[in-house]
């Protein structure tokens, strides 16, 4: 780990322990440069047979636990453009933030976390591929919207889930401006966030991104997101059995 990240991890934890509203020179600076966490998920059920992926799927009763642990905790559940905010225009945010996101777009985001994350009052971040709205067991439209009713962020997470730094420059464009088009323009919301599929990317692919209009993208790199690093946000990966306890050390992990 290099200075910097050390510094940031330091910041973060003294923001922790004096609060996030501070009104001095030093509370505003911590406002600007704070890292946060972002959680990982992909499917919230049980695997089925034979699933060639078991580790994406955490069950209902385990999210909930892990929900329930951070509300017990101090955390709230932001979007990803209340984070840009914070570090960009110094708007504030709640105490201990953190970014609850979902990749791909699968049924049960809509039927098993969202009301989950009702329970609390939390806004979850939908990184959706566009082909999962017809697909069995993605998200349809109306689920989508469903999320997009309750105050959930849409981002994209292009329109074929493929592998990026191997598509040509006419195929990159259509899967990253593309894709941010199309969901921009059924749902009528802001796309200001995008997803590397797999975590797979490189400078040319953030050139793409970062033409495309977008705020920022989020990796599968395990740590904390940083503002100076906004087309390469570190994200929690979240896996089958980890459990509420296996969450804490994982935010531990990232803090250190």
């Amino acid at each position: 780990m290099n200075t910097s990240r050390i510094i940031s991890a330091a910041a973060f934890v003294a923001a922790l322990a004096v609060g996030w509203h501070g009104e001095s020179a030093g509370a505003e600076q911590s406002r600007q440069t704070t890292p946060v966490p972002i959680l990982m998920y992909h499917v919230i059920a049980d695997p089925p047979a034979g699933a060639p992926y078991p580790q994406l799927y955490v069950s209902e009763s385990e999210f909930a636990g892990q929900m329930r642990w951070l509300g017990h905790h101090g955390y709230h559940a932001v979007t990803q453009r209340a984070v840009w905010d914070y570090w960009h225009r110094g708007r504030p945010l709640p105490a201990r933030p953190i970014v609850i996101s979902f990749d791909d777009g699968y049924r049960e985001v809509a039927d098993s976390a969202l009301p989950i994350m009702q329970s609390h009052g939390w806004p979850g971040v939908l990184n959706l591929t566009v082909k999962n709205l017809r697909v069995s067991g993605g998200l349809s439209q109306w689920r989508v919207r469903k999320l997009i009713d309750a105050d959930w962020e849409l981002a994209s997470h292009t329109q074929t889930h493929p592998d990026l730094p191997s598509l040509s420059g006419a195929a990159l464009t259509a899967e990253v401006a593309g894709s941010r088009k199309i969901l921009r323009s059924r749902f009528g919301v802001p796309v200001d966030f995008f997803c590397y599929p797999a975590g797979r990317y490189d400078a040319r692919v953030i050139d793409a991104v970062r033409r495309a209009g977008y705020l920022g993208a989020t990796t599968t790199v395990e740590g904390l997101a940083r503002p100076n690093e906004a087309y390469e946000l570190e994200r929690i990966r979240v896996s089958r059995g980890q459990g509420a306890q296996g969450l804490a050390q994982a935010l531990a992990r990232a803090r250190s």
